[in-house]
Parts: C-alpha cells; structure tokens; sequence
C-alpha cells in the first residue's frame, strides 16, 4: 500500500483544491457514517462530486481514508501544540487536555482515527499504516510529560514514553465508550482523577 497522497494525480492548482475538497468530504463521510459507510458514492454525494474523482486522484478509497486522517491528525496536532505551549504544570496540562478532549468530541475529529483503527481489524493492511500515524501523538504526549517530570522524583520511577502510551490508548477508548453510550460523565470523571493525582504529583516534587 503506498503511502497517502503518494501517486495522487494531478499537481495543478485546481488539482489541489479538487483533492482537498475530496479530504473534506471523506472526513466528514467518516464522522457521519463511519468506515462502513464510507464507499466512494457516499463520499462523493457528501462533496458533491464524481465519485471516479476518488480513484482518480487517490487510487482507492483506503487510501483516500488515509489522506483523511492525515488532514484531521494535522490540524489537530497543530490545535494541541499551540493549547500546551507555555502550560507550567501537570494540572495545567490536564485542565487543556480535558478541555480539547471536548473539542474533539464535538469535531468528530478523533471519531475518524477511531473508525480506521477499528477497520483495521477487518482490513490488516491499514494497520501499519494507522501504527505510523499514532506514533506521533505518543511521542507529543512524551514530549510533553518529559518536560513537565523533569526533576521529579517520580522520573526515576515512571517512564514518559510507557506513560505517553498509556494516555493515547486511554483517550482513543474514552472517545469510542463515549460515542457509543452518548455520555461524557465517565471521561470527564477520569480527567477530573488525573488532575487530582496531577496535584499530589507536584506535591511530592515540591
């Protein structure tokens, strides 16, 4: 399988935007129907468009699926960076991260990976390719607790990366039982759980 945008045809202006416009629709196909929903037709009545535009520009739909992902993962990683930029502490940094959670949630933003990797297990070769694109939100989330554990005594104890691990598997199931029941309270409870031990945290590194 190549890789997302790899072999898309097309390098004029009016290509591009056609492309774009392509993403669009299959982002939001993805957040309203699902993967199982999301054929080449259902994709092009959501644009508007031909659905032989898909295999045009992107050869299949997996692979415009992948584009998909690749385009919400962008945006929001870019949306994340700017809210943890200048965050002091790990309260602080549960306190953001609750709050984007909820923005993520509202979006459908996570929904999208959530339906590729649940597709996964019916279509193994999407599964190396949604591994690569998470490895990225696992290392922003190391990143982030690095620097926020540095000097602790707790940095001796817990590794970053095992952690950073755990949280994104943590977020991604949140966001699936919460789509299914319809019901934030548990999420929100869990947040409201990691900014207390956030605080206990700090205390012991004070």
């Amino acid at each position: 399988m190549t890789k997302s945008g790899v072999g898309a045809r097309g390098g004029s202006t009016t290509g591009a935007r056609t492309r774009e416009r392509i993403v669009e629709a299959a982002i939001e196909t993805l957040k309203t129907e699902g993967f199982a929903g999301a054929s080449a037709r259902a994709i092009a009545r959501t644009g508007g468009f031909n659905q032989a535009l898909v295999f045009y520009h992107f050869g299949s739909v997996n692979e415009l699926l992948l584009a998909a992902l690749d385009a919400t993962s962008q945006t929001r990683m870019a949306r994340y960076r700017d809210a943890v930029d200048g965050v002091e502490n790990l309260g602080d940094l549960f306190r953001v991260a609750t709050e984007i959670y909820a923005e993520d949630l509202d979006a459908g933003h996570i929904k999208v990976l959530a339906e590729l990797m649940a597709a996964s297990t019916t279509f193994p070769q999407l599964r190396t390719e949604i591994v690569a694109r998470v490895e990225p939100w696992v290392r922003f989330t190391e990143e982030a607790l690095t620097r926020h554990m540095e000097g602790s005594p707790f940095a001796q104890l817990l590794a970053p990366k095992d952690v950073a691990y755990a949280i994104v598997a943590l977020y991604l199931g949140m966001e699936m039982l919460a789509n299914l029941d319809d019901n934030r309270d548990r999420a929100d409870a869990i947040f409201a759980t990691g900014a207390r031990f956030a605080a206990l945290f700090e205390s012991f590194g004070a």
